[in-house]
């Protein structure tokens, strides 16, 4: 039973609930993204390099067994998709500048780490303090 309680303590616990929601919410982000890469950023990059659509890069190892008969596909061929990796790249690299500025931006919205507290003066000597001083500086002399 105690097991069952310290699971419900746990589950419940705020931090738990707040990763959920950011779990979730980054998962609907990362559609945004993809989308936003796929449909709008990638296709001008495309076209800026002569149409290339990025997926469609392979490098084939092997070619297709076909079978002589009937001319079916025995063994399929191996490559290795270069484009793909590309988007996966480029995705990437978006999504992580999309994050910084995000950060960057709810960092500037809080504002006692925009602007970090200067530290306070020493207060000045009292005048026994300088008296004090005063005195040790004749004694060394």
């Amino acid at each position: 039973m105690s097991v069952i309680k310290e699971f419900k303590t746990f589950a419940m616990h705020g931090n738990v609930v707040d990763m959920a929601v950011g779990i979730i919410i980054g998962v609907a982000f990362g559609k945004i993204i993809a989308s936003l890469v796929a449909d709008v950023i990638m296709p001008p990059i495309g076209l800026l390099v002569g149409g290339i659509d990025f997926t469609s890069i392979i490098i084939t190892l092997k070619d297709p067994i076909l079978d002589p008969a009937s001319g079916e596909v025995v063994a399929e061929a191996v490559v290795m998709k270069i484009g793909t990796f590309i988007q996966t790249l480029v995705d990437f690299i978006i999504i992580a500048f999309a994050i910084f500025m995000m950060i960057k931006g709810i960092n500037k919205l809080d504002k006692k780490k925009e602007e970090p507290e200067a530290p306070a003066a020493p207060p000045a000597p009292t005048k026994e303090e300088e008296l004090l001083t005063e005195i040790r500086d004749l004694l060394k002399k």
